[in-house]
């Protein structure tokens, strides 16, 4: 199925993570989610509780390093359930992945899990730039055993880099939709022109992070010369 861009924007998760975020810059951008059409926002915890006007609320756990106890994890995803986040994305402990300890990640993924029920979506983000082809299946099927609805590629926070389109293919070959597996696949960091989002797609994306949401739809409709980042998404995602 060809990615349109009302589908790109029904599975797009627009995203403000920028540090120091003021009141008055989540309301622009909240103001600014509703005027695009997408469906959902990812914010920081901090921001929260914030007025939902129509959309799902999407924030962060143990972000952006992943290096935090899996129960201050737990307890972070909690609070963000109780102040009415829809979605959780929660970064992996890197350590786990590097020295395949595939027993701790999935139990720390288990922990938070356990603080999101369902129909509440668990998302876990792996870094993929900074893991090889070996360790993003492996911690693939960690996150699926310990119950999470989607793996994700980034943070956009990491030096190692973002997204790429191996990392999404073997993501979705591994436990994705697209690989006939059970988990969505979240594309995020560095997606920042409508040919970034449907390579993505080609690949086996089935959901998006994304600051630069306004400009990707721009280019749907003009030829989809490259977009300019503003501070804001060059600060991540």
């Amino acid at each position: 199925m060809t990615l349109t861009p009302e589908h790109f924007l029904a599975i797009a998760d627009h995203t403000l993570l920028a540090p120091g975020t003021t009141p008055d810059e989540l309301a622009e951008f909240m103001a600014q989610a509703v005027g695009l059409g997408v469906t959902r926002v990812c914010v920081s915890p901090s921001l929260l509780p914030v007025e939902k006007r129509g959309l799902e609320i999407v924030t962060v756990v143990g972000f952006p390093s992943g290096a935090h106890h899996s129960s201050i994890k737990a307890a972070e995803a909690r609070q963000a359930i109780a102040d009415g986040a829809d979605e959780i994305d929660m970064v992996v402990n890197a350590a786990f992945a590097h020295t395949g300890d595939w027993a701790s990640l999935e139990a720390e993924i288990r922990a938070v899990r356990e603080e999101v029920p369902g129909p509440h979506v668990l998302k876990v983000i792996l870094e993929t730039a900074a893991l090889t082809p070996d360790q993003i299946r492996a911690a693939c099927n960690a996150a699926a055993a310990a119950g999470a609805d989607f793996v994700k590629t980034s943070t956009g926070f990491s030096p190692a880099g973002g997204a790429t389109l191996e990392a999404v293919r073997i993501m979705a070959q591994t436990v994705g939709v697209a690989g006939g597996g059970a988990l969505g696949v979240k594309a995020s960091g560095g997606i920042r022109t409508a040919d970034d989002a449907r390579a993505m797609w080609e690949a086996g994306a089935t959901r998006f992070g994304v600051s630069a949401t306004e400009a990707i739809i721009a280019g749907w409709s003009a030829g989809d010369a490259t977009a300019t980042e503003t501070p804001a998404e060059r600060a991540g995602y």
